[in-house]
């Protein structure tokens, strides 16, 4: 399960981020993570586009004509490294899991993280996404069965070193409490 979703107050009903928090525990079960998959569980649909500028890798939005079954999709940058688009695809989950009533019509990356609640909104949304495609319970596992290079960790979980490296602090952090 999330770390966020122990630690955060998510602003949907309890009996919809019961059943989100099982959707993600389905699709964490195997790894790496089917981030769109899930996203698309969650009733999102989830669109590329080579049209968003260089600044933004995606954005939640209200989409009532094309949106999933929530009315909403996500646009991610088809300029990216795939390990990005994947990053971006659960960052504008986690937003839709933890701040849908303050998305309006939706927000880019980049005008969200500018906006006056942006810091821990954002901190928030990447601390989740993070353990979205990288499970701590999954990277216990492939730690205790000796594969600790943050390099052929990330290969696996189909995310970028650098969020590796972010993410095995972390568990490594919470490993010492």
């Amino acid at each position: 399960m999330p770390h966020a979703s122990r630690t955060a107050t998510p602003e949907c009903p309890d009996r919809d981020r019961a059943a989100a928090d099982r959707l993600i525990a389905r699709a964490q079960r195997t790894i790496p993570v089917d981030i769109t998959a899930l996203a698309e569980s969650l009733g999102l649909a989830v669109w590329e586009s080579p049209f968003l500028p260089p600044a933004i890798s995606g954005k939640l939005f209200r989409d009532p004509r094309h949106g999933g079954a929530s009315g909403y999709s996500i646009l991610v940058n088809s300029r990216e490294s795939y390990t990005r688009k994947r990053f971006t695809v659960a960052h504008e989950v986690a937003h839709f899991l933890l701040h849908r009533k303050r998305l309006g019509e939706g927000v880019a990356e980049d005008a969200w993280y500018r906006s006056d609640f942006a810091v821990s909104e954002e901190r928030e949304a990447n601390r989740f996404a993070a353990d979205l495609l990288i499970p701590p319970a999954q990277l216990a596992r492939w730690t205790r069965s000796g594969v600790t290079d943050p390099d052929e960790l990330a290969r696996h979980f189909e995310v970028s070193s650098r969020a590796m490296r972010i993410q095995l602090g972390q568990f490594r952090r919470d490993q010492e409490e």
